[in-house]
């Protein structure tokens, strides 16, 4: 194709989109808005500020250039946050390190991303401890701390987090580099092998930013997020930057709580006295926190939550609504940095029965600005948008993250085609809804048929006794594989195997489901095994029903 290239003034300036323009724009509209840490702490956008450019000042004395990789293991808290800035700010990288990674695994990624400083909260001292002879590339360690005093660690400190900021003036000024420069670098666990590193530049970052601004503020639709909103996340901030609000709430100066350790009694206190009106997280943890005998007490109905990292089950998302909660449904991957699509409710929508509107909420929504994405079958042929036709998700957009960190090989299996292939399964209807099925690892071949183990468990969770379920399929000599279904009940239920079966055959009889659906082994446990970013475990469920 022939295009028009028009000349230039010698003197224009090239816009880097850098992540400082997101922290510049934080002091434009509410500078007086406060970033709120547990009930410890709380200051403003011209203090955050500050401090950011005096732990920009931290970072150059500790030995921090361009092109270095600065590690953080911590809960949610403004120093997390501060750190989001100040390390891609001078064009070093930010390694999230997941704490909930085996020791070997986290010194995997340590020594894999080639971190040089290490910030660290002193409630994981002794996980440092245990690998730190084994430890390659660190060179210093400093402590973040809610206490006064240091526990005694083996570890060499090198010192307190706000005692090097206290030295450091506040003057920093950031300087413009190359927009493809990498920010950010973190850890996904798969389902063999070490975890696989996804990195972001700072253009994908900010361009995210701005996506999420257009799909969250811009459209008239449920769960809004807009400037007088008071955000807190309940995603760990080592999870794909606690899916990039942060960025998103600092842009647009709203005031921010965070809550360091999830406890349900602190989150629940914060969420009524700071007036949080805006949160995300993974389904158990909204579990936990409507399951609470506290929840009772207080008045959620400002609270706005959007849920991803899996499937919103019906008897949850119906539980919430029932409480006054707004909840939605995103999805995305580790990969896509991570937003590709949130729920749309329309005016029409918003006024149906809640059962109504569980059906479109529970789906994973419409992709928002900027994504480009499609299902396609095992030739890779586009699928129509007709509600039925089911393929694998394959998208497109200028923030999904280019390769695996030094696994070239992955890296082009992953964007095979040109498309990034996301592994889940889905349909789109004729509303362009996308709704997830399964993964392509979960999805069980019984006989000639497939068998959803989403909508399975979404099924199973809409009994009344049933407080979680997971299905994953099992090896059958006859049929290839069945479904089980691990089941906790609710406490002070009780209901048993053929409880569940007649329970499931009204969905047969209406054709939700065939017959074959109907799992004939099922358990019941105190507990379902979680990932380290609390999705249900089912590598290691499969695995333990083979023992």
């Amino acid at each position: 194709m022939s295009t028009k290239i028009l000349p230039k003034s010698q003197n224009v300036y090239e816009y880097p989109l850098l992540i400082k323009r997101v922290l510049e724009q934080s002091l434009k509209y509410e500078p007086k808005n406060e970033i709120v840490y547990r009930d410890v702490t709380r200051y403003n956008y011209f203090d955050l500020n500050s401090r950011i450019r005096k732990l920009a000042n931290a970072l150059t004395k500790l030995g921090i250039t361009a092109g270095d990789t600065v590690a953080v293991i911590d809960f949610d808290s403004p120093g997390y946050l501060e750190l989001y800035f100040a390390v891609p700010m001078i064009g070093a990288i930010l390694h999230t390190i997941n704490y909930r990674l085996s020791p070997s695994q986290v010194l995997y990624t340590i020594n894999h991303a080639e971190d040089k400083v290490i910030f660290t909260h002193t409630d994981f001292l002794p996980l440092i401890e245990g690998i730190s002879k084994e430890m390659s590339s660190v060179e210093k360690i400093v402590a973040m701390t809610d206490y006064k005093e240091l526990p005694e660690s083996s570890v060499n400190i090198f010192g307190k987090y706000e005692e090097l900021l206290s030295k450091e003036d506040d003057e920093y000024d950031f300087p413009d580099f190359d927009e493809n420069s990498v920010a950010t670098i973190f850890y996904t666990t798969g389902t063999t092998g070490n975890p696989k590193a996804v990195y972001f530049s700072h253009r994908q970052l900010v361009l995210h930013t701005l996506g999420l601004a257009a799909s969250l503020g811009s459209y008239d639709s449920v769960c809004r997020f807009r400037s007088n909103d008071v955000y807190m996340p309940i995603t760990p901030m080592f999870h794909v930057h606690a899916w990039g609000i942060p960025y998103l709430a600092t842009m647009l100066g709203v005031k921010q709580i965070y809550p360091g350790r999830y406890e349900p009694a602190m989150l629940l206190k914060l969420l009524v006295t700071e007036k949080v009106t805006f949160s995300h997280c993974v389904p158990t943890i909204l579990h936990m926190l409507v399951n609470s005998p506290a929840v009772k007490t207080v008045d959620l109905s400002n609270w706005k939550v959007v849920i991803g990292g899996a499937a919103l089950p019906s008897g949850l998302a119906r539980k919430t609504l029932e409480l006054g909660i707004d909840v939605i449904t995103g999805y995305g991957l580790s990969e896509t940095c991570p937003v590709l699509t949130l729920t749309y409710l329309n005016e029409k929508q918003k006024s149906l029965p809640i059962e109504e509107q569980v059906k479109v909420r529970t789906k994973a929504g419409i992709p928002v600005p900027l994504v480009d994405l499609k299902i396609v079958d095992e030739e890779g042929k586009t699928l129509p948008h007709d509600g039925k036709s089911v393929g694998e998700i394959v998208v497109r957009a200028p923030w999904l993250t280019e390769g695996y960190f030094k696994e070239p090989g992955k890296s082009e299996e992953l964007w095979t085609g040109g498309f990034l292939h996301t592994g889940d399964v889905a349909f789109i209807d004729e509303n362009n809804f996308v709704k997830i099925t399964d993964r392509i690892k979960d999805v069980i071949k019984t006989g000639g048929e497939w068998i959803s183990t989403l909508e399975l468990e979404n099924l199973i969770s809409k009994h009344s006794a049933v407080n979680e379920v997971a299905v994953v399929g099992i090896p059958d000599e006859v049929w290839t594989e069945r479904p089980h279904a691990m089941i906790v009940l609710k406490e002070g239920e009780t209901a048993d195997k053929n409880d569940i079966q007649d329970f499931l055959q009204q969905f047969v009889q209406n054709g939700t489901i065939s017959k074959w659906t109907v799992p004939e082994s099922i358990s019941f446990v105190s507990a379902i095994p979680k990932t380290s970013v609390g999705k249900i475990d089912k590598k290691k469920i499969r695995n333990d029903l083979k023992k």
